[in-house]
């Protein structure tokens, strides 16, 4: 165990340049005004190949610690199957690992193996999410919680992901995430979801979402309150909270009433067609004001009408940089978009590339092939 006490600042001074390494500039040397580094503690990291530079910008007060378990922490890791390179990449991004008890570290190994029982990709997750796999701290509270999300039957992939994008979830007593989950439970119901498909419900949401676990219940009871006001039916509601996925429980009925009342007025459409446009493009939902009037007004200097936006509502999911070089671009080969639907610039990059191929496919192909022979009318 490595664990080492600051020298003096006058004899640390003294010895400063000798222990350095020679690709560190004199520069570095901490003024009398600064927390000294352990040197100790810098050494082991150069050992293992760390840049200690990133580290020393970014997380310089590990650096300062009085004691750390450097090379216990880097045996774990190479126990677990992490070669030098990968071990080097996590302690640069998380320092503060090395400080974690051994005991605790090991404890955390234990208990992650038990949703990832796979090394390699445990090395993976840890490469990715080293902060929470060393939140070694609430122990028994990520157990209890990793018990109950098992007994719920969700698969240990998603329980994974969920550990590794969300850790407070698990921090957490897990009466909390009980009672989120029950509220998910009872308005997957109450909305008319079938009992027999609630678990890929849940095991959706929580994996488009990590961070459902975090929202409080009451936040999911007043978006569906306030959207059931507006007259959404239970299917449609059903509908509205897989699209939105957890997001609706981060929507504020007043930031939702000022979204929809703004689209209503610049679409001059009625109460039904405001409900068909929310159904085809959600994230309208929660756009922020400004936002939505940026895209619109955007759209209408590009010569868009009212009701070409109508139709195609999912065109708000847009920036107007995006939509405008999808314009220029289909323009190149001969489509106006102002004459025309605007389906055919909505959707992902990949959706768009594939309608732009078919557009260039189709002006590119010849209206007859010169080279194949001429039939013959007794042919």
């Amino acid at each position: 165990m490595l664990r080492v006490t600051t020298a003096s600042l006058c004899t640390y001074c003294q010895r400063m340049r000798l222990f350095l390494p020679p690709s560190v500039s004199a520069s570095t040397v901490p003024s009398p005004n600064k927390r000294l580094e352990n040197q100790h503690i810098v050494d082991s990291l150069y050992e293992l190949s760390v840049d200690v530079r990133k580290v020393r910008k970014f997380k310089g007060w590990v650096l300062s610690e009085n004691s750390a378990y450097v090379s216990e922490t880097a045996d774990l890791l190479r126990d677990m199957g992490a070669d030098s390179m990968v071990i080097a990449r996590i302690l640069e991004s998380h320092p503060e690992a090395v400080l974690c008890l051994p005991e605790d570290v090991a404890a955390q190994r234990d208990l992650w193996v038990t949703i990832c029982p796979n090394k390699r990709e445990l090395v993976g997750i840890i490469e990715k999410f080293p902060g929470s796999f060393f939140t070694v701290t609430h122990h028994s509270n990520q157990r209890a919680n990793i018990l109950y999300l098992q007994r719920l039957r969700l698969s240990k992939r998603i329980i994974g992901k969920l550990m590794a994008s969300a850790p407070q979830s698990f921090s957490r007593p897990v009466e909390r995430n009980q009672e989120v989950i029950h509220t998910l439970r009872e308005t997957y119901l109450d909305l008319g979801g079938d009992e027999g498909n609630l678990r890929l419900w849940l095991q959706k949401l929580l994996s488009q979402n990590p961070y459902i676990l975090l929202r409080p219940a009451e936040a999911w009871r007043d978006s569906l309150g306030f959207l059931r006001e507006q007259g959404f039916t239970t299917e449609e509601l059903l509908n509205l909270v897989s699209s939105l996925r957890a997001s609706i429980a981060e929507l504020q009925p007043e930031s939702m009433q000022h979204a929809l009342a703004y689209i209503e007025d610049a679409l001059s459409c009625t109460k039904d067609e405001l409900k068909e446009i929310v159904i085809l493009c959600p994230a309208v939902l929660y756009y922020s004001l400004p936002t939505l009037a940026g895209r619109f007004q955007g759209l209408m200097d590009a010569g868009m009408t009212m009701e070409q936006v109508k139709e195609s509502p999912n065109v708000l999911e847009l920036t107007t940089q995006i939509v405008l070089y999808r314009i220029q671009k289909l323009a190149s080969y001969g489509y106006d978009v102002r004459f025309g639907s605007l389906d055919v610039i909505v959707g992902t990059k990949k959706d768009f590339e594939m309608t732009y191929g078919k557009l260039q496919l189709r002006q590119q192909r010849p209206l007859f092939n010169p080279v194949a022979p001429l039939r013959s009318a007794e042919e």
